[in-house]
Parts: structure tokens; sequence; C-alpha cells
């Protein structure tokens, strides 16, 4: 059944190897991101101040606004020069080192977190893009849900791997009185050594299969960029369907952004979670979501990508009005289990319907405009919510009943795409 799932030439072990970025790079999203330094930042370097939560998503917004300026022209340059696994490693150390520096950040190091981390993630958000456009590669067309659920599901449980570490290390800090200005740089270590571990057999296995384009000129190089990128937005009639769900996901992916990456602040803040119970939080809520995106992937392929966003997107739904009426650990521990559920799924749909819709010669391309609406969305997601509670005085519930909104006009707008429409005009290219 495995090899069934797999385009033609395509071995088992280099699906896995793909599948082995999405477990190195969780441990980046994980403990930077959403469990571990989002939580210390707002608490420790940035001593509690009722700024903290909104210069930590104005740093997210920073690295998101590099990212969506170069994504196209990156995505564009991988597909004409066939360098998709050198852009990988470029990213891939950018990353790692941005992470391991962030070993530095101490008490009032506000900008040097802030610069890290805006590093950190330009380089991350980088190669998600080109990690994700090998995936047309490696499966068959009706099986880009099932393959791609396997990478997302693969990478929580790298997640939960990393998370586990840095649990094991920051208890053991704990019972000799150490604090966090002393265990968190040290978990950003481990973080980093993780992602560079677990990624070698990416670089070691998957094979670049796009074919490079005659060296031209720099000129005439700019030149090729540039009306690539005008190509793209002059052709977005031509592909109604990939352009309608560009904007369905910015919107709904807005609200996802913003609850994986405050889920930390707001259980801190609002519910009163210490570091200890958020980690445990997030390592349980990985398995979850590993489980999600494992299971929706496969019904994806049954039931049709558009459906299961749809499915998903209610459930965000769901999680949100629960953790907004949280009053106790229990019920938080709930919503962030549906959470769970529906984070893997939802961004797996995402990035196996991008694919459905992508023209074989322009797979990076599309992939690098999936990946400027996934950073649209990470900029007014977390803003959003940063604004909110700046302007509210610290009103975490607030915050998060205005960017749920943001999964209700992803839902509005998801109802019109049609994915065989979309497919067959994926196909006439």
């Amino acid at each position: 059944m495995t090899r069934q799932a797999l385009a033609d030439g395509v071995q088992v072990r280099e699906v896995w190897a793909w599948a082995m970025y999405d477990f190195a790079n969780s441990a980046y999203t994980t403990t930077v991101v959403t469990a571990i330094f989002n939580a210390y930042f707002v608490a420790v370097v940035a001593g509690g101040a009722p700024w903290a939560t909104l210069a930590w998503t104005t740093t997210q917004a920073i690295a998101s606004v590099a990212i969506l300026l170069t994504a196209t022209s990156v995505g564009a340059y991988a597909d004409r020069h066939g360098a998709k696994k050198k852009l990988l490693a470029l990213t891939t150390l950018g990353c790692i080192g941005g992470t391991a520096a962030l070993f530095w950040v101490g008490p009032g190091d506000v900008a040097l977190a802030m610069t890290l981390v805006a590093i950190a993630g330009f380089f991350f958000g980088s190669g998600e893009n080109i990690i994700a456009a090998f995936l047309p590669e490696l499966a068959g067309d009706d099986d880009l849900g099932k393959v791609s659920g396997w990478g997302w599901s693969w990478g929580y449980l790298g997640g939960m791997a990393c998370l586990g570490l840095c649990l094991a290390w920051i208890v053991g800090a704990r019972s000799r009185g150490e604090g966090a200005e002393s265990f968190v740089p040290v978990a950003m270590l481990i973080t980093a050594a993780f992602f560079a571990i677990a990624s070698l057999p990416t670089f070691l296995l998957l094979r670049e299969r796009v074919q490079a384009s005659p060296v031209a000129e720099v000129a005439t190089e700019l030149s090729a960029l540039m009306q690539g990128l005008l190509r793209t937005g002059r052709e977005a009639s031509r592909f109604p369907d990939m352009a309608r769900f560009m904007v369905c996901l910015l919107f709904y992916q807005s609200g996802v952004v913003a609850a994986i990456s405050l889920a930390a602040i707001y259980a801190q803040e609002a519910i009163g979670f210490t570091a200890e119970d958020n980690i445990k939080l997030f390592f349980v809520v990985n398995g979850t979501a590993a489980v999600g995106a494992f299971a929706f992937g496969y019904l994806q392929d049954r039931l049709g990508h558009v459906r299961t966003i749809a499915l998903t997107l209610a459930g965000w739904l769901v999680m949100t009005a629960i953790a907004l009426w949280s009053e106790s650990r229990a019920q938080f521990w709930v919503a962030a289990n549906i959470a769970g559920l529906c984070l893997g799924s939802s961004q797996s749909a995402a990035r196996a319907l991008v694919g459905h819709f992508a023209p074989a010669q322009r797979r990076a391309e599309f992939f690098g405009l999936w990946g400027l609406a996934m950073k649209m969305a990470a900029i007014a997601g977390p803003m959003t919510y940063g604004m909110t509670t700046w302007l509210s005085g610290g009103n975490h519930r607030l915050a998060l009943a205005i960017t749920g909104l943001y999964f209700v006009a992803g839902l509005v707008l998801l109802i019109g795409i049609d994915e065989k429409r979309g497919r067959e005009a994926a196909l006439e290219v």
C-alpha cells in the first residue's frame, strides 16, 4: 500500500528521508515558537512588560515579511536551476545557527532575542516552502493527502522527541535549583543539535529531480525571475481555484498561527500554567497532532481536500469556544488537544491541495505562493493577537476571540473552490 501511494521511480526510503525533514524542523517550531522560548521571552527576557506579547508577535511578523518578499523568487530560482536541495541546505544551516545563538539570550536581551528569532524564523519558513515542493514529485496524484499526512505526523513525533529531551533537561535543572534563565538557553542548544542530526537523512537520500535550465547571464537571470513573478500575478485568472484557496488559506492560517504560536503565552497568562506545565501540555498535543495528520491524510484522499479542510476548520472553531470559556487546566487541556488534531490535519491538507493544483514544471513556484500566503498569515494572526492584548491592557481572552474570526472567514471563502476544475487547470499547462 505504501508503494502504491508513491510516484513512479520513488523508493520508500526516499519518502522517509523527505519526512525526516518534517521530523527535524518541528524541533524549532515546538520549542522556540510554541512551547518554551516564546513564554520565556515574555516572562523573563522582556520581564513581563505590557508590550512583551506585542514584541514577540512583531518579531514573528518581521521574519514573515522577509519570507513574503522572497518566497516566490526563491521558488522560481529553485525551479530554474534544479536547486531545491542546495537552497534547503542553506536555509537549514541558517535556522540551526539562529536557534543555537539563542543560548546567549538572557533577561533584558530583548533586541538580541528579537534579531535571532527573526533570522531563525526566516530561514525556517524558507526551508519549509522548499521541502514542501518535493511532495508532488514523491506522491501519486491521488495520494498527495496521504503522503503529506505521513510527513506532518512524523514531524509532530519529532517535535515530541525534541521536547522530551528538553523536558528531561529542565526537570533536572529545576531539581538543582536552576531558573529559566539557566535551563532555557541550554534547551535551545538541544533544539539546534536535534535539527542538525535529524535532517541528515534528507540530504543523503532525497533526490533532486528537476533539471537545471542552461546557465544565463546575471541580468538575464534577474529578468527571468521578475518575468516569472509577473506571470504568476497575470495568470491568477487561469487558476481561479488556486487563487481563491490562497486567500482562504491566508485567513484561516492567520487563526492557526496565532493559536499555535501564542498558546503557551495564553496558557501562562490566562490559565496560570508554569513552564513545565506548558512543556507537558505540548508534548501530549504533539502526539494528538501526529494522529490528526496521519488519520486525516487518509480521510482526505477519500473525502476530498476541500471537505477535509472544512472539517478541520469546524474543529478550530470548537477549540476556540472551549478555550475562551476555560476556567480550569482540565478544560484547557481539552481545547489544546482538539487544536492538536486540527493542527496537523489542516496544514497537511493545505499542502496537499496546493500540490493538487500545481502544474508539474512550476511546483516550487506554486509552493512559493503557498509559503507567501502562509507568511502573510503569520503576520496577520499574531499581530492581531498582539495588538489586541496591548490595546486591551493584557486581555488574552479577547485577543483569542478576535483571532477566532479568521476561522469563520476561512470557512466562508472555502465555498466555491472546485477541486476538479483546479486540477484540470494545472494539467492544461
